[in-house]
């Protein structure tokens, strides 16, 4: 996972209305529901189908520390779709996304402008549009530095050009380096 679709997966995790299993034994049972099979599920958190069964039983209990995090994360992965899924519709039909960010952001400009790539820290509200593209592009599986143009291109109009009101010298703008980034709709 890139550091865009990681930020979109804990965005849409503040949406839930219910928490997930927590207990081995529920978080189990709620991935066969959802995977069909025990073998399907070892697949998923890299353990065999026995151990699965196991777990399921509560014969084993304490699985070691990187197969929980597996778990837990395949759970919150598929947990509340429908939620996730509304909210999403909602922030690229008319509600836009926020993006909070520190990151080294690099430009091109006219001759005669600094294109020098420096760390700001931004808090930015782009517009559903933008929201719409990223969402698409997060469906489509397309790869982290699509997603970060899609989220420069937010930057430049709304943040630099002030929606065409300056800098209508700024021909393109680059998230160079990310050191956190995180989004909200």
């Amino acid at each position: 996972m890139g550091e865009i679709e990681d930020a979109l997966e804990r965005a849409s995790r503040e949406h839930f209305t219910q928490e997930p299993p927590k207990t081995l034994k529920g978080q189990i049972g709620y991935l066969l529901r959802q995977l069909g099979s025990a073998k399907a599920v070892a697949a998923e958190i890299g353990v065999t189908a026995d151990s699965v069964n196991r777990y399921r039983r509560g014969a084993r209990k304490n699985p070691r520390t990187d197969v929980a995090a597996k778990i837990d994360a395949a759970v919150r992965a598929r947990w509340q779709p429908g939620v996730r899924q509304r909210r999403r519709r909602q922030a690229a039909a008319g509600g836009g996304i926020t993006v909070e960010l520190r990151a080294q952001i690099g430009y091109t400009a006219a001759v005669g402008s600094t294109d020098e790539p420096r760390f700001r820290r931004l808090t930015v509200h782009l517009p559903n549009s933008y929201a719409r593209q990223l969402f698409d592009a997060h469906q489509a599986g397309a790869a982290d530095h699509a997603m970060r143009q899609i989220v420069a291109d937010g930057l430049k109009e709304v943040y630099f050009q002030d929606g065409g009101r300056r800098a209508a010298g700024l021909y393109d703008v680059a998230l160079n380096s990310i050191d956190y980034i995180d989004f909200d709709y």
